[in-house]
């Protein structure tokens, strides 16, 4: 028996008991979600979708405002102009080799003076940490939590290519790129899909609330935020 099957089978018989039908509604178990309609699972789902209204330039910069809440360091650019902030960036950081997932644009990398190191299958983890920096995108970012997600799609690789590295760059396009609020973040992501979701460098406090940056993930967290599509001024309204 593998060890694939042995964790099925232990959950499996974890909810051997659990009824397929709420005892209350008759509705099938899951979480389905009701955007805040009637429950359907015995689970009231009234809460506010996005807490406040805010233009999109407003919802960029409640994203940077968090972003920096959370010791992420902000830059912003244009088009033109990311090459070379990415390449400052990672000049900056010293960094001589930079590991590169399938799909991200080449011309991001085309002024840095860094070895591009393309991601395959057969990178491994110790090969990740012989490696400076990761450049990805991101799927969405939440401007109501300060949260970048990563799903996998092309430009933003596999989880291991943002968990070793110790310097990641974050390239996310605004305000296109950028939701209020992490139900407006859900509708957008596939669910069969592996997410990753940062909220600033990998930090802990657990050891006598002292601060500790990089136990499980990046120290640095760099996010430039690339203006790419034209202003709007489109507002978001709570539920």
């Amino acid at each position: 028996m593998s060890s694939r099957e042995r964790v099925l089978g232990r959950v499996r018989r974890a909810l051997a008991d659990v009824r397929e039908e709420h005892p209350d509604t008759g509705a099938t178990g899951g979480a389905a979600h009701t955007d805040g309609g009637p429950a359907r699972d015995g689970v009231a789902r009234d809460y506010l979708r996005v807490h406040g209204e805010r233009t999109a330039a407003e919802r960029v910069e409640l994203l940077a405002t968090h972003l920096a809440d959370y010791r992420a360091r902000v830059h912003r650019t244009d088009p033109a102009g990311l090459p070379d902030t990415v390449a400052a960036l990672l000049a900056a950081r010293g960094a001589r080799r930079v590991v590169v997932p399938e799909g991200l644009p080449a011309d991001w990398l085309s002024a840095s003076a860094a070895t591009p190191v393309p991601d395959t299958p057969a990178l491994s983890a110790r090969d990740l940490d012989a490696v400076d920096s990761v450049v990805t995108g991101c799927a969405v970012a939440i401007a109501e939590t300060g949260t970048l997600v990563l799903d996998a799609g092309p430009g933003q690789g596999r989880r291991q290519l943002t968990l070793v590295p110790d310097h990641h760059v974050c390239v996310v396009h605004v305000p296109g790129q950028v939701v209020d609020s992490l139900p407006q973040a859900l509708e957008r992501l596939v669910p069969h899909r592996p997410l990753t979701w940062i909220s600033g460098p990998s930090a802990t406090s657990d050891i006598e609330l002292s601060r500790v940056e990089g136990v499980h993930g990046p120290r640095a967290l760099d996010v430039v935020l690339v203006t790419t599509d034209a202003p709007s001024t489109a507002s978001s309204s709570p539920r």
